[in-house]
Formats: C-alpha cells, structure tokens, sequence
C-alpha cells in the first residue's frame, strides 16, 4: 500500500519539519546547564572558552522526555558538541558530559550523535511574532554557532524549503495514487508538481540575499563538518566519544539529508550510483527514512505508467518534473560553486586569520558530509536526466542543453 504522510510522522502543511513549531528551550530546571552553554555559544566560542566550560559540567541523563523534548536535547548537544570539537586546534576526544548524554537520545530518535540537518535546520527555528505566519520573513533559528544573520539565514532557507515543499510531497503522492489506478488526473498531478519544484529552486537561490559566501566559509562552516573523511585537518580516525573504547566516524550535516530531494528521486524513478546517497538515510530522522523506504517499491510506478500510455501530455508533464528537478540541481551546483569553490581559492591570499577545520585547507575537495562535492553533484544532476520518458525530454535532458544554459547565465565555468 502506497505510505501515506501522517503514518510516518511527515506532515501535509510543514512536510518534514515538525507539525508544531521546536522547543525553544527545555523546560526542565535540570538542563538549564546546557540551555545556558547554547545561548552563549557564540561568546564562548569567541573567547575558545567552551571545552573549559563543557568540562566542568555534570553527566546529565536523558531518561523520561517527551519526542519534543528529544528534539530539543539533540539540537542542544549537536552544538555543544560541534563547537568543542572544532573550536581552535581540533580534538578527537569529546567528555563523557556531551558524549554519553548525546549517544543516548541519538539512539531514541534513530539518529547518529552528530550535528545533522536535523538538529541544524528541521528543529532549529522560531516564530518572530508567535500569532504570526508561517512565513520567511517572520522565523528566526534559535540557535547558531556564530550569532550572526548570516548562519542564521544558511539554516531558515533551508526551512522554508522543507516548508513549501509540503505541497510536493501532497501532489508527488497524489501522482502516484493516480499511476495506480490508472487515472487521468496523472497528468495535473506532475504539471504542478514540475511547477513547485521549479519554484523550491527560487526558494534555494534565495540564500545569497542574506549569507555571504565569505563568511559562510570562513566562520559557519567549519563548525557543519563532521569528523568521517577528515584526517586533512586533524581527525586522523574520528573521535572518541566519552571512556569507549573505539573512534566514531560520522559525516557532518548536509543538504544530502533532507529527505525532500530522496522523495523527489524515488517518486519520478531517478537511479543514484552513488553510495553516499543511500548512507544520507542514516542521517534522517527513523520516521523520514522509514517512509522513503515504504516508498521504494513505487520507485518507477509513475514512469511506467506514462511510458505505457503513450499520452504526449502525460509524457511531458513528467519530463518536465525532471528537467525542474535537474534545473534544481544546476542551481545547487552554482550555490556550490560560489560558496564553496570560489571561497577555498583565496585560502592561500588570506594570511593568518584565525580559522580551523574544513577553512584552513587550501584546496577545497570535500564538502561537511565528508564527500567530494562538485564530481558527486554533478554526477547527481547528469543521472537525473536518464529517466526521461519522451524523445524530447531524453534530448533536452541528457545532451546539456539545460545546463550549457544555467551555466552560460550565472558565469558558471563547469570545466
């Protein structure tokens, strides 16, 4: 049976962000340790007194809080955590204090003890008038490693994106029950879904309005990264989480783990030969993974069904969900390019300013989740195009007219 939203814990109005607004701050007296650590992490990080701080804390036990609660105490040690790994020369060894508390409630939300896009983005926003819309221009993060507008608009993109994409996943589903039955509402169903996601394209390239590329960097980058793939700069094997005897190896939080960009692949049967793709899922919430996983055996429903009707509308409305879709990914590849790329060029031209981590490497080849990040978005968008139905959309998609366009317009040199 096709999976429908509420079953997995995604919602029809706010998709996979949660049905009612994060925690702002745990309600027990008991936390106000790590609620008062968080709301100065800027200052403390500033000043590199958050492992002095961390170290002097009480082992705190997550036992008896409400999924709300969960959330809240994973967002909170995800940057606790980050912010005592990363700040100045990094280490490999987080206390028992972050560590043991961090392992725990991870393990009740089917989560990995890491800053993940979970914790950065999905649980981490508020309402500036709280009887207000659910709208950009009136949320604001609750918490950031910076304090700056810039980090705090990285991650509020991030959730407008989720937001508007609910509209997504109603019209994908209804798609898909109409492939089903063999309905010809198919057809209204992927034109609006081509439509919206040509406009969470808009709502992505909104990101250079308000963060600058310099300081995104510079200073709110090397706090993403995780510690997988980061012996370059200075996790040769990972990091040892509180007394165990082993070292925990986990990519730090990308757009990868936004279950929104998995739904749109499974839904219009995009095929990934990329590892790195399936091991994201890890990174989700249990519910969002375990609902892409009841969607994959409808991974090429719709496709079918347009191939075996031989409708020149029907084939069209799905190729142009996929030429959207690939539009998307041009763009994310420009954001790429010129927040990332461009930025590690001047690493050698900027003397000794202060930076740690993923900022100090002088050339750029991994992104936070640990991967080679041009060759595997590239590769992404390129493997979108192949699931084209119709003969125009197999032209249009696959010899790069789309992307020679996007490229050509934005200055974008993909040699």
């Amino acid at each position: 049976m096709i999976p429908t939203l509420e079953e997995f814990d995604v919602s029809p109005e706010t998709g996979f962000l949660p049905s009612e607004l994060p925690l702002e701050r745990l309600p027990q007296d008991y936390y106000k340790p790590w609620e008062d650590i968080v709301h100065n992490l800027p200052s403390y990080i500033m000043n590199r007194r958050i492992r002095a701080v961390v170290d002097k804390l009480p082992v705190l036990t997550t036992d008896g809080l409400s999924v709300r609660e969960q959330r809240r105490a994973y967002q909170v040690l995800s940057f606790i955590g980050h912010a005592y790994i990363w700040t100045g020369e990094p280490v490999d060894k987080l206390p028992s204090q972050i560590a043991v508390p961090w392992v725990a409630v991870s393990q009740k939300l089917g989560l990995p003890p890491i800053g993940t896009y979970s914790g950065l983005c999905l649980w981490n926003y508020k309402k500036i008038d709280e009887e207000g819309d659910f709208t950009l221009d009136n949320l604001t993060t609750i918490n950031t490693f910076t304090g700056g507008i810039d980090e705090s608009w990285f991650y509020l993109v991030s959730v407008w994106f989720e937001k508007e994409g609910s509209f997504c996943l109603r019209k994908g589903l209804e798609a898909l029950k109409g492939a089903e039955r063999g309905s010809s509402t198919v057809t209204t169903s992927l034109q609006q879904l081509a439509e919206s996601i040509d406009i969470l394209g808009s709502h992505m390239m909104l990101m250079e309005e308000m963060c600058d590329p310099h300081i995104f960097y510079f200073r709110m980058r090397p706090y993403l990264a995780g510690w997988k793939n980061m012996a370059s700069v200075g996790l040769e094997k990972g990091v040892r989480y509180g007394d165990e005897e082993g070292m925990r190896s986990y990519a730090g939080g990308s757009n990868a783990q936004s279950s929104l960009i998995q739904f749109f692949d499974i839904l219009l049967g995009v095929a990934h030969d990329d590892s790195f793709i399936r091991e994201m899922r890890e990174y989700m919430p249990r519910e969002h993974r375990e609902f892409l996983e009841a969607l994959e055996p409808y991974t090429f429903t719709i496709r079918d069904f347009v191939q075996s009707q031989h409708d020149e509308a029907l084939t069209l409305a799905y190729d142009a969900c996929l030429a959207m879709l690939k539009s998307f990914r041009d763009k994310h590849i420009q954001i790429v390019t010129r927040y990332i790329v461009l930025q590690a060029k001047k690493v050698n031209k900027m003397g000794s300013t202060i930076r740690s981590g993923l900022a100090r490497q002088k050339k750029e080849e991994k992104g936070t989740g640990g991967t080679s990040l041009l060759p595997f978005l590239k590769q992404c968008r390129d493997e979108t195009g192949s699931a084209a139905a119709g003969s125009w959309g197999k032209r249009i998609l696959t010899d790069g007219m789309l992307r020679l366009k996007y490229s050509k317009s934005n200055g974008v040199n993909e040699d």
